[in-house]
């Protein structure tokens, strides 16, 4: 069957930390749903989800994957996303292929950083959210313990709907049970505490639950549009290899996951007009692509698409707003892990990819009008490396191929720093770059070298210099070159850049080459005195020359200008701007006090600090770019990996003497060698 009902369908999205069992359950499910014959696994490399090569070496996940299964006639879309988080690109990208995630809890780790970070992005997208504690039978965990955890840290509305028992070999339904034995806690309560999460969104239920005429049936009817409003979190327990839990997952999926009828809508912009998109198979199709994939062996390339309204057709033309012409899209594919199969259609809440097409993540696809869907927030990837091909001639080709990575990658990018000349590399952290870099030396025998990449400084001045004069005379037989310039330098205020003013009177120098001198200032300003960094914040007054009949050309003046003002430059107390971010960073409160030394002793200042649950702290400081080039490795070291954080510039202000005199150093070094 090509299509499906839209109540019929159910897109579900597992997140949390690595080490969690994400992929197992997904495994788990698509055997109990008899997807698949054989329970796949991890360790053993028969994994569905986990297809790529080097994700069965490594034995986690670094795409997110997707797979399908029908299940009480109902159509689910599981998503399976990675858990590290330098790979979080990935599942943050995946959050606008569903309407539930579902967090998963390692019941021996607990809450970990990347739980608590997906938590917070499938919240703000809007998503209904399920919780399930995996590896209820770990020889260290404290179930009980770990649920008031949850509830604490993410809300008293997070509540069980099972209960484990026989020490973690089974579990007890508590939504509708109201007794049965259980490892802790009781069956009675929890089924109460399920009712009244449930029936508090509904007025009329509410009603009758107080007068003791609501059924269960009543209460099942409405469980999902309490999920939606995130008044009822289910919380379930499981253990994905033994697939404990796992058919009661199922049919929670089925019975209390919204479908897209009920889910978050999507709301399309366009121009300045906003409209929620309703799922209507009748309607104009508009859908948008949230990953893109690479086929190993075919290298052919897949757009994943979530339709959102009409119907996608193996014969439809679509629009994006960048081409409005159109394009036939050939093939409609459904895509089981690594294996994929052709159909006629998808309609709306489906998800299906089409091949060679050179489409993005994010593009609104659409057949009539079309505008901007909202993604997820983009971690920005702050962590950075400058790669060098190790092979000479190999440069285009290293261009092609990150090319390739950055379309499938959320949160990877590339850029040419136009100050420092250099290819960079920007990713989630060092395991995310190393990665890529991997699998290009891999797939395309494309072998870099890597290094931290130059801090982009800047050069400016502090004090005035009057009437400097730069006179360029070069005779050598035939026509020569004669300019001479005088020129005034003070500073501009931060942030107004470069002010050339013309106050000559008179014909000193003709108009064509005062334009001249211009050009020439603005190249030496690209180039640098100090350093060789790019200056900024300048005023200069042309107040002053002298021209010849003959020798006096365009390149003369130039050169003259240039002259000019590096001398001036230098007479003019000139300084180097360094970056400065703003470091926002997430750790266990028993560190603190490590952090904030750390922090201040790579110049560091604090900003404030703030306590969060679950035993955390957020400090913010303002710290100079050039003193975080290892800070990943140093927040890791000083919390045992539990720490988090995000960068964004702020500002640039000056490096202070000592520091300017050896980044000055290094900088001539470098000119010499």
């Amino acid at each position: 069957m090509a299509t499906y009902p839209i109540a019929d369908i159910r897109n579900i999205v597992f997140v949390g930390h690595s080490g969690a069992g994400k992929t197992s359950l997904g495994e788990s499910l698509l055997h109990q749903a008899g997807a698949t014959k054989r329970l796949g696994s991890v360790t053993d490399k028969t994994s569905t989800f986990d297809f790529a090569e080097d994700e069965k070496e490594s034995a986690h996940s670094i795409d997110s994957s997707i797979c399908c299964a029908q299940y009480e006639g109902k159509h689910i879309n599981i998503i399976d996303t990675p858990g590290a988080t330098d790979y979080c690109g990935q599942a943050v990208g995946s959050l606008a292929g569903a309407e539930t995630a579902i967090l998963v809890v390692s019941a021996a780790a607990g809450i970990e950083v990347n739980t608590r970070k997906m938590w917070e992005r499938a919240t703000n997208y809007g998503l209904a959210r399920m919780i399930v504690v995996n590896k209820i039978d770990a020889d260290n965990a404290n179930l009980e313990e770990l649920l008031e955890t949850i509830q604490e840290f993410f809300g008293t509305e997070c509540v069980p709907i099972n209960l484990p028992k026989g020490g973690g070999t089974g579990v007890t339904g508590c939504f509708k049970n109201k007794t049965g034995d259980s490892d802790f806690g009781d069956i009675p309560s929890a089924h109460e505490a399920a009712i009244e999460a449930i029936v508090g969104v509904d007025d009329t239920l509410m009603e009758k639950y107080l007068g003791g005429e609501v059924s269960d049936e009543d209460v099942l009817l409405v469980a999902a549009k309490a999920c939606v409003s995130g008044d009822f979190v289910p919380v379930m327990f499981t253990n994905a290899m033994t697939e404990v839990g796992c058919p009661e997952l199922l049919n929670a999926i089925v019975k209390i996951a919204p479908s897209p009828l009920l889910g978050k809508k999507r709301v399309l912009t366009r121009e300045d007009e906003q409209i929620e998109i309703e799922p209507n198979i009748d309607g104009p199709f508009v859908g948008q692509v949230f990953k893109v994939m690479s086929d190993a062996k075919s290298h052919i390339k897949y757009s994943f698409i979530r339709v959102h309204t009409g119907k996608l057709a193996s014969d439809g033309t679509v629009k994006t707003v960048n081409d409005r012409k159109g394009t036939r899209l050939g093939h409609v594919t459904r895509f089981q892990g690594s294996e994929h199969s052709d159909i006629e259609a998808a309609c709306a809440g489906d998800i299906v990819a089409v091949a060679k097409h050179d489409f993005h993540i994010g593009d609104v696809l659409f057949s009539d009008n079309g505008g901007d869907i909202a993604m997820p927030k983009r971690p920005v990837p702050m962590y950075a490396k400058a790669i060098e091909s190790k092979t000479h001639g190999d440069e285009d080709k290293i261009g092609l191929a990150l090319k390739k990575f950055t379309e499938e990658d959320y949160c990877l990018d590339i850029e040419r720093d136009s100050t420092t000349k250099e290819l960079v590399i920007h990713g989630i952290g060092d395991l995310h770059i190393r990665t890529v870099l991997k699998r290009m030396l891999n797939q395309f025998k494309l072998e870099v070298v890597t290094k931290p990449p130059k801090i982009p400084y800047r050069e400016t001045i502090t004090g005035r210099a009057e009437s400097i004069e730069y006179t360029h005379k070069k005779q050598s037989g035939g026509s020569g070159q004669f300019g001479r310039v005088i020129i005034n330098m003070f500073p501009s205020e931060r942030g107004e850049g470069y002010q050339f003013v013309d106050k000559i009177f008179g014909g000193a120098i003709d108009q064509t080459y005062r334009v001249s001198v211009d050009k020439g200032i603005r190249a030496q300003m690209t180039e640098g005195v100090l350093a060789g960094y790019p200056i900024v914040d300048v005023t200069v007054e042309l107040i002053d020359g002298k021209t010849h009949p003959v020798d006096s050309k365009d390149i003369a003046f130039q050169i003259a200008g240039r002259g000019a003002f590096k001398d001036a430059f230098m007479k003019s107390k000139p300084t180097l701007l360094e970056p400065i971010v703003e470091v926002e960073v997430t750790v266990p409160r028993d560190t603190v006090g490590d952090i904030q030394g750390d922090l201040a002793s790579h110049r560091g200042r604090p900003q404030g600090q703030k306590a969060l649950p679950g035993g955390l702290s957020v400090l913010t400081a303002m710290v100079p770019l050039a003193e975080l080039s290892d800070y990943n490795s140093r927040l890791s070291s000083i919390t045992g990996g539990q720490g988090s954080y995000s960068l964004e510039f702020s500002h640039y202000e000056s490096v202070p003497g000592n520091v300017a005199q050896q980044i000055i150093a290094q900088s001539q070094k470098e000119s010499d060698s």
